[in-house]
């Protein structure tokens, strides 16, 4: 009878807490003929400084609207576990604590647009984990840290609109497709909804991936304004999205030297990644399974828009081999590259299967595995496990190593020893690889030429090649003994390499090798310091030659010159006076004048014969006798 009255009670006290509405607000049940219903509270008094405290429990929708409160306390909600819509909206909001939301497991819809908040607890968003709506527009926030997209990743509407951001960070911008890495399609029914107008937006390498989201068509992001545009730097205000252009972005790019390395048990191992990019990307190196590499790691970066980065693996294991994938990441995009580590030293055929055989304790350790090959006839390779690396074994397995005791034999499935395929594996010693030469060298690739001295046409060979910088990382290529030549492409200008041909089953140390230099590359600045230094030469020896011709065209004019002078004064003074004289004795008068002048020969010739035409018409006497003066 007790329990009956006290579960009555309590009964009613709940009835009375769902049907008690705060004296500043408005309560609205929405029922259902089923006998279910819904509660609304609206509080909209511009009296209410606080938010309310009492609002009914079973409220599902609460809007605080056109009030005086400043301030959403921790914990203020903590009650209304059934909430799903909380606006808090044009009010005069300036502050909002950490667990203001707390136990809010259920909240679908956030809305706190209209306020004056310039920072947002995003940690805040972890109380409500299927949040789908984040409405903050026309609010004073300058900027969103990186840690928010951590938080947002499942928001499928945000609206930053009409705020003061000029910037957001790439990590945020990564969340969405496509660079999340999700593949974009037109049939993709989860849309993501952004509101970013109306902010003043500072267009640099920051937001470059936002910018090229608004590009796109065919995305899934949909944003609320097409038409946004930069307010910064001044060589791009008033410049929309669409047609913003950033000479100043690069997305990075990364560069390894090997695909694939292939290394023995116990040896070390140095992985290189370099990257280029502007801004400098930051390189970090993962696994495949996306934990981050611990081992030694070395970055540095030797000038602006490159950085290289190097992980060391000391005394390598099986458990070392996989994928190791190099990562670049700056704020106009993300890149990388993989390198996948082998570790040798097992045994391995493709006829019968292989089990292992005990072997004496002071022998090299031998397994069995299998490898591709890419002939027709099954072969088996046979290396030991040692440390440090080990020394292929030539022969059987039988074969001592060192001053170790012989190994015992390895057997197949069928009871067969492997031994008995010596005569496949063995390599006779009159049979081998003869004339390694390089032929055809370029800047970036070169020609292996090879003669196969009785080696069958179907023997598999190994090329291993590196260059004298990096020989640390060495590049294998397997061709086929009847080949006779192989292309190797992918090499650095201006290198000197080496390059050694392996066969299967040979010893260490007796493979033929050679060495050979890469072509360098004559850049644009070189050739133009060629070309001056060319110019130069042969104005230096032009230069003279026309002046000397100039002398001359000069020399020739100046005395063409004085000619025409001399013949002027010539005519001028050519002419001279003769008196007709008389034919008398001659005698010295005191007032005759003889006028001499020095003529040419010819001119002589003519004075003279006018002289004597003259002479002759004067009158005469038998006692005088005509004078000629020349």
């Amino acid at each position: 009878m007790h329990r009956l009255f006290c579960a009555h009670v309590l009964l009613c006290c709940v009835s009375v807490a769902r049907s008690f509405c705060p004296s500043q607000c408005t309560c609205v049940y929405h029922g259902r003929s089923d006998g279910t219903g819904t509660r609304s509270v609206l509080c909209n008094d511009p009296d209410m400084s606080d938010i309310p405290v009492n609002v009914p429990v079973d409220t599902v929708k609460l809007r605080v609207e056109k009030t005086g409160i400043r301030r959403i306390p921790t914990e203020a909600f903590y009650y209304l576990t059934d909430l799903r819509y909380l606006w808090i909206t044009y009010n005069s909001v300036s502050a909002v604590d950490s667990g203001s939301f707390y136990n809010l497991k259920f909240l679908h819809e956030l809305r706190l647009d209209g306020n004056v908040i310039s920072t947002f607890p995003w940690e805040s968003l972890k109380e409500m984990p299927i949040l789908r709506t984040l409405d903050l527009h026309n609010n004073r926030l300058t900027n969103v840290p990186v840690e928010a997209a951590h938080y947002l990743v499942n928001i499928t509407y945000l609206d930053l609109s009409s705020n003061k951001l000029t910037t957001l960070p790439s990590d945020l911008v990564d969340i969405w497709p496509p660079f999340n890495g999700a593949t974009v399609t037109s049939a993709v029914s989860q849309k993501v909804v952004l509101g970013l107008q109306d902010n003043p937006w500072f267009c640099d390498c920051r937001i470059s991936k936002l910018i090229e989201l608004s590009k796109m068509s065919n995305t899934p992001v949909v944003l609320m304004d097409l038409f946004l545009s930069c307010s910064g730097p001044e060589g791009l205000a008033g410049v929309l999205f669409q047609r913003a252009e950033l000479d100043q972005c690069l997305k990075p790019s990364v560069m390894i030297s090997a695909n694939k390395i292939t290394s023995s048990l116990g040896s070390n191992v140095l992985l290189r990644c370099d990257a280029t990019g502007y801004p400098t990307p930051n390189l970090f190196w993962t696994k495949s399974d996306g934990s981050f590499v611990a081992n030694s790691v070395v970055q540095e970066s030797p000038g602006e828009g490159v950085r290289w980065s190097i992980i060391s693996l000391y005394g390598i294991s099986y458990k070392d081999a996989g994928d190791y994938i190099c990562k670049a990441k700056n704020v106009a995009g993300n890149a990388d590259a993989t390198i996948t580590v082998s570790v040798v030293g097992l045994v391995s055929t493709t006829s019968t299967p292989l089990k292992m055989v005990p072997v004496n304790h002071t022998s090299p350790l031998i397994a069995l595995t299998s490898l591709p090959s890419s002939t027709t006839t099954p072969s088996t390779t046979i290396r030991a496990l040692t440390t440090p690396p080990p020394t292929l074994l030539k022969k059987t397995a039988n074969q001592q190593v060192g001053s170790a005791k012989p190994a015992r034999i390895l057997q197949g499935g069928g009871g067969k020893k492997l031994a008995a395929d010596e005569k496949s594996t063995k390599k006779e010693p009159w049979k081998s690889v003869k004339d390694l030469k390089v032929v055809e060298e370029t800047t970036d690739s070169a020609v292996l030429l090879w003669a196969a001295d009785g080696l069958p046409s179907d023997t598999l060979l190994t090329v291993v090649y590196s260059a004298d910088e990096e020989e640390d990382t060495k590049r294998t290529m397997d061709t086929m003994a009847r080949s006779g030549k192989v292309l190797l492409e992918g090499l650095t200008p201006g290198l000197r390499y080496s390059v050694c041909l392996v066969t299967k089953g040979s010893s260490a140390g007796k493979d033929p090798c050679t060495e050979f230099y890469t072509l360098e590359v004559l850049d644009d600045e070189g050739q133009n310091k060629l070309l001056m230094i060319v110019s130069g030469m042969a104005c230096a020896v032009a230069l003279p030659l026309i002046i000397l011709l100039v002398y001359k065209i000069l020399a020739l004019y100046c005395n063409r010159n004085n000619t025409t002078l001399e013949d002027d004064e010539l005519e001028k003074e050519s002419y001279v006076k003769f008196e007709t004289l008389t034919l008398k004795q001659r005698t010295a008068l005191p007032n005759e004048h003889w006028a001499r002048r020095q003529t040419h020969e010819s001119e002589r010739m003519l004075l003279c014969s006018r002289s004597s035409i003259d002479s002759q018409m004067t009158y005469k006497s038998d006692s005088s006798r005509s004078e000629f003066l020349c």
